[in-house]
């Protein structure tokens, strides 16, 4: 049948049974959205304060539900807005379809007002990005986008459609396309290799990266570790791939890791790495990263084997399949136990207590959102995450202001479930424009605001490396964000003690409304265990004191 370009769109969003879109209209999609109008199918558009937010929103959408998050923006300063988003969902791989409009083609190439070539701007943090020539290419294009999005490694990908060609007219085929039937096929000689370097271990650890959450894989993981008894350590976004809370996990690894889990992961001699690539944050200085242990590593993305620290057996395939491969090879080795000693945390400070008191509340179920700083590591070292999609932070980017626009996106996708909102005070002044959205559509997430009237994790460095020279990292108190919640129609509360805390969560845990708490604490309250720069993650230091002992050798 003939439709416009405009019309094509949303009948191959149909076709995708897409429900939810985030945006923001402006000059370059009008037929999109006049299109989008007229849309008789179970879609629902979130126009969102701004179109970083509705990356984010996307974003968090897409983390928590496994599905693709699509965004629709307009051209110019509507395409440039949704770069960092962009950049954080690519660093993450999180499946993401944006869609951009632009000027028509006859204005193409004359600085045209709202031209940009997005396209060229986003090469590089995209898995693909492509401008639709013709009305007739959308329906394949846009198909192919999704296909590109959710296969693999997952990753946002952007189309950029001309506003003529969505007012043109094309034939809707209304074709399904298959999903790519190319494969990567799996090296069993590889596997069979690394097989027999583990059965040779003596202390085996497996560390569970994002990829692990991503490849649903969490069930073949810990029904493998339980069998062989092997301890797991995880990264930041493998956090909640495998339960904090049984006994052979040893929890975070990397430069705010528990002493334990890294020494667990130091003293080993196989290391089984599931869908971790090794990142600066994860090994510290890369020769010093375990260098006595032999590595294999397993990934989807063969980009990433090998590429931060060299190893002894790659293997590039589903995470799922090799893991049960392992299991089932391995069926009858068990390791021996190792000493726990250590492993629980003793550190006790205010951020520590308060988190307890909300994982308590809200329970294990819950989906935490975080911004990136101080509370963001806090929030991976004890809030306890048990399953995966649980936990929402921005770890590759590490992107300040992800947060709220995020936790939109994960209580739109998760309506039955409580979704948390952890912010620094700095991050949250980023993006707390989108409280307006959250009133708009009352989306009932729960915000504490972790206040420490600072920039706190610059703030820590400079303390530990510059000598407390605290350049710009001091705030001002400026904003009183009680007040700020109440100009958005918002509940808001602040609280300076832990029982203040828990007499507001007793208040509000069953509330269906969203809500801000403002939860004051010391500025000197830092994260510790930390790796300073250059150093192996053995070499970690658990107090500022300590750090000052260590410099004056």
């Amino acid at each position: 049948m003939k439709l416009s370009g405009a019309q094509i769109v949303i009948e191959c969003l149909n076709a995708q049974k897409v429900e939810t879109i985030f945006g923001f209209p402006g000059g370059a999609v009008i037929p999109l959205y006049d299109a989008l109008y007229d849309a008789k199918y179970p879609m629902k558009h979130y126009r969102t304060c701004h179109e970083q937010g509705a990356v984010h929103a996307a974003d968090g959408y897409a983390r928590t539900t496994g599905k693709v998050g699509v965004c629709i923006v307009t051209s110019g300063p509507g395409a440039t807005n949704t770069i960092t988003g962009i950049a954080t969902a690519y660093m993450d791989s999180v499946p993401l379809v944006i869609i951009t409009g632009q000027v028509g083609r006859p204005l193409l190439g004359r600085d045209s007002f709202q031209e940009v070539d997005i396209t060229a701007m986003t090469l590089t943090i995209t898995k693909h990005c492509e401008m639709v020539k013709t009305a007739s290419q959308i329906e394949s294009t846009l198909m192919r986008a999704f296909e590109i999005a959710r296969s693999g490694r997952p990753g946002p990908v952007l189309i950029d459609i001309p506003k003529d060609i969505m007012i043109q007219v094309a034939e809707y085929r209304g074709e399904v396309m298959k999903p790519n039937s190319v494969h990567q096929e799996l090296d069993h000689e590889a596997i069979q290799i690394a097989i027999d370097a583990l059965k040779n271990a003596k202390n085996p650890v497996i560390l569970a990266g994002g990829g692990v959450g991503l490849a649903s894989a969490s069930n073949v993981l810990k029904e493998f570790a339980a069998r062989s008894n092997i301890p797991v350590v995880n990264t930041l976004m493998g956090s909640g791939a495998f339960p904090q809370s049984h006994h052979l996990s040893y929890g975070l690894i990397g430069m705010h890791g528990s002493v334990a889990a890294n020494s667990c992961l130091s003293n080993s001699d196989v290391i089984l790495a599931i869908g971790a690539r090794f990142s600066d944050r994860v090994v510290g200085a890369s020769e010093k990263f375990c260098s006595g242990a032999k590595i294999i590593q397993v990934d989807i993305d063969i980009n990433e084997v090998g590429k931060n620290k060299e190893i002894m057996y790659p293997i590039v395939g589903d995470l799922g399949k090799v893991l049960s491969i392992f299991s089932e090879k391995l069926d009858g080795y068990r390791w021996e136990s190792r000493s726990d000693a250590g492993k629980k945390c003793d550190v006790d400070h205010k951020a520590k207590q308060m988190l307890s008191a909300i994982r308590q509340t809200f329970g294990e179920d819950a989906i935490v959102v975080t911004e990136v700083g101080q509370h963001q590591m806090w929030t991976a070292q004890y809030y306890g995450f048990e399953k995966t999609r649980k936990f929402i932070t921005s770890g590759g980017l590490g992107t300040m202001g992800f947060g709220l626009g995020a936790a939109i996106g994960s209580q739109i996708g998760n309506p039955e479930q409580t979704v948390v909102h952890i912010a620094g005070d700095g991050s949250f002044k980023m993006n707390s424009n989108e409280l307006g959205t959250v009133s708009k559509y009352n989306i009932p997430i729960k915000t504490f605001v972790i206040n420490n009237n600072a920039l706190g994790m610059v703030r820590q460095w400079q303390r530990m490396f510059c000598e407390s020279r605290f350049s710009e990292t001091d705030g001002d108190d400026s904003v009183d964000f009680v007040k700020l919640a109440e100009a958005y129609g918002i509940a808001g509360y602040r609280v300076k003690s832990q029982e203040e805390l828990e007499a507001v969560l007793k208040k509000i845990k069953n509330n269906k409304s969203p809500v801000v708490v403002d939860c004051i604490i010391d500025h000197d309250e830092n994260v510790y265990p930390i790796i300073p720069p250059g150093k192996g993650i053995t070499e970690m230091v658990t107090a500022f004191e300590t750090l000052k002992r260590e410099v004056s050798l």
